[in-house]
């Protein structure tokens, strides 16, 4: 099984910067897909940036220019850069893996999120 552990939430004013780390590890054989949704309250899960295996990203239109994700490889770890802070960035941010395990089994996980705060 994969595991997801992320880090790098927090409480930080418009404007503003942090970044989101998140690491796999488990039986992990190879990766599709890596990247962040949110979910801010009262609202559905959103994309928010993904990058596949062959390093293509993609991203929601309302944090492009702002964020930038990128990975490593070794540690099978992907990065959030979150720049320009807004406050409807609030929200908590889950990160989220798929892939396929030594058997070629299909696996979805997602991490179990951390809180991203935007306020003066």
């Amino acid at each position: 099984q994969v595991q997801l552990v992320e880090s790098g939430g927090g409480l930080v004013q418009p404007g503003g910067s942090l970044r989101l780390s998140c690491a796999a590890s488990g039986s992990i054989f190879r990766f599709f897909v890596m990247g962040w949704y949110r979910q801010a309250a009262g609202k559905q899960r959103e994309l928010v940036a993904v990058i596949t295996n062959g390093g293509g990203t993609n991203y929601a239109d309302s944090v492009k220019g702002r964020f930038t994700i990128s990975r490593d490889n070794a540690k099978i770890t992907v990065y959030l850069q979150m720049n320009s802070l807004k406050p409807e960035d609030t929200a908590v941010y889950y990160c989220y893996y798929r892939g396929v395990d030594a058997s070629n089994r299909n696996l979805e996980v997602w991490g179990q999120g951390t809180l991203v705060t935007v306020s003066s």
